[in-house]
């Protein structure tokens, strides 16, 4: 079964500096299920550390992409989730990971560039442990994230337009 409804707790938003400050936006919910959509939204957006994007699906996961340049690192919070969400399939085949069989479902996994937020102070075993942190949604797992990368406040301001209050 492949779920694709839009549900409240879905997002995508945008989080790129300008003049040495994080700004985050909200993108269009459309974008909760359209990789090569959200990359091509990224690239509209020019930022000297790159433009980074951030989905969160249902309460399963969320994906982040960074765009610098003509560049493309992506991170996704669970390859299990390739087995019920269509983003997250195509997370895995722009990776070239097969989609995990249903005996290997039984952990969180990360995949992709683990490293994606190195250079701007999040540690690849840091950025593991939050997605690995099954308390937390994927709301929260992305304010944290922009937490350690200093812009908590524009990213909370932009899941409060995309989540409500």
């Amino acid at each position: 079964m492949t779920m694709t409804d839009v549900s409240a707790t879905d997002f995508a938003v945008i989080a790129y500096r300008e003049d040495d400050r994080w700004e985050a936006e909200v993108l269009p919910e459309v974008l909760t299920a359209d990789l090569s959509g959200l990359v091509h939204a990224l690239r509209q957006q020019p930022s000297v550390a790159g433009t980074l994007g951030f989905v969160g699906v249902g309460d399963d996961f969320f994906i982040a992409v960074r765009v610098i340049g003509g560049e493309v690192s992506i991170f996704l919070s669970d390859v299990t989730a390739a087995a019920d969400w269509p983003l997250a399939s195509q997370v895995l085949a722009m990776l070239d990971i097969p989609v995990p069989a249903d005996e290997d479902l039984d952990q969180v996994l990360p995949a992709g560039d683990l490293s994606i937020f190195a250079d701007l102070g999040l540690e690849e075993w840091e950025l593991c442990a939050i997605a690995g942190d099954l308390d937390l949604f994927p709301d929260e797992a992305v304010a944290s994230i922009a937490g350690r990368l200093k812009f908590r406040e524009a990213m909370e301001r932009a899941l409060e337009v995309a989540l409500g209050p």
